[in-house]
């Protein structure tokens, strides 16, 4: 078992070797969308306003209101502005509300695992049960999509030192749980071959912004436009990846949905700079560049 500081090593953005994304274009763009569920009665951690320990019916609600309303408000969106999407889903949606990721494959969008559902934590199984859990998940996907899932997220972000080794026993290709270090794609060391760090954020998550920031729908999409702005900039010094991360249940919400659609029609308005694409396409291009290029651990 590898632990993280033998994953991978230090590497300065300003030091690596250079590259084009595709069309020679500079700023990689993904948006991932969770769509997650809350066994009834277990703990569904915070609520918009205060913490809810022990497990509360409000809090329950709240997410489940994504389920029921925003996501569908969201894919009304995104297909105005014709934009895909990773999603980034637990299988218990199969069982709970399954017409939402058949909506989004519908939509050609990306389905990534995210585990079973939002209760259950990686780093607190054993071994066993987390290979068990990862190989479920990875079948259940498989069976109900047609497709093996490529990419993982583990709930929460919380892996265990065996995440990694884990998934890629089961063919995961990219992962996001190593990704909140950097703004490019790079490689980390797992047991049976390295794995790619997908680029994610922690500081444009909705979730923490919005829940534990209290940030408003209109600062938030503040931050994403000059956010986008200063990344698309800085580009022109190194290839980048952007990543937003956004839940149902949160700009789901249609004031929060009013002011995120301004800032991506922002963004999209500079699609002839910006590779606007899901994580496995930047994934797939990022492994077929020459191995000179690519950040290995």
């Amino acid at each position: 078992m590898l632990r993280e500081p033998e994953r991978f090593g230090y590497s300065p953005l300003s030091r690596r070797p250079d590259f084009n994304w595709p069309q020679g274009k500079r700023l990689a763009l993904y948006v991932a969308v969770n769509v997650e569920h809350f066994p009834w009665g277990q703990n569904s951690g915070p609520d918009v306003d205060r913490p809810t320990t022990p497990w509360g019916q409000r809090s329950w609600l709240w997410r489940e209101y994504g389920n029921r309303v925003g996501a569908w408000r969201l894919m009304n969106m995104f297909d105005e502005l014709k934009l895909p999407v990773g999603v980034i889903a637990n299988t218990a949606i199969y069982d709970h509300c399954p017409e939402v990721l058949v909506a989004h494959v519908k939509r050609g969008d990306e389905l990534i695992a995210h585990g079973r559902n939002q209760v259950e934590r990686q780093i607190e199984m054993s071994i066993d049960q987390e290979r068990e859990m990862v190989e479920e998940v990875t079948r259940t996907f498989t069976e109900r999509n047609g497709v093996k899932p490529v990419g993982w997220m583990s709930p929460y972000l919380t892996p265990s030192d065996n995440t990694t080794d884990l998934i890629a026993e089961s063919g995961y290709r990219y992962c996001m749980d190593w990704g909140l270090c950097d703004e490019q794609p790079f490689w980390v060391k797992s047991a049976p071959a390295p794995m790619l760090a997908m680029p994610y954020p922690i500081e444009l998550n909705d979730q923490p912004a919005v829940v534990y920031r209290r940030n408003t729908a209109a600062e938030y999409a503040e931050m994403l436009v000059d956010n986008f702005d200063e990344m698309l900039r800085s580009s022109k010094d190194a290839p980048l990846v952007y990543a937003i991360s956004i839940h149902t249940f949160i700009v789901g919400q249609p004031y929060r949905l009013a002011r995120l659609r301004r800032a991506l029609q922002h963004m999209l308005s500079h699609a002839d700079l910006t590779w606007v694409t899901v994580p496995k396409d930047i994934a797939d291009y990022y492994a077929a560049l020459p191995a000179a290029v690519q950040l290995r651990a």
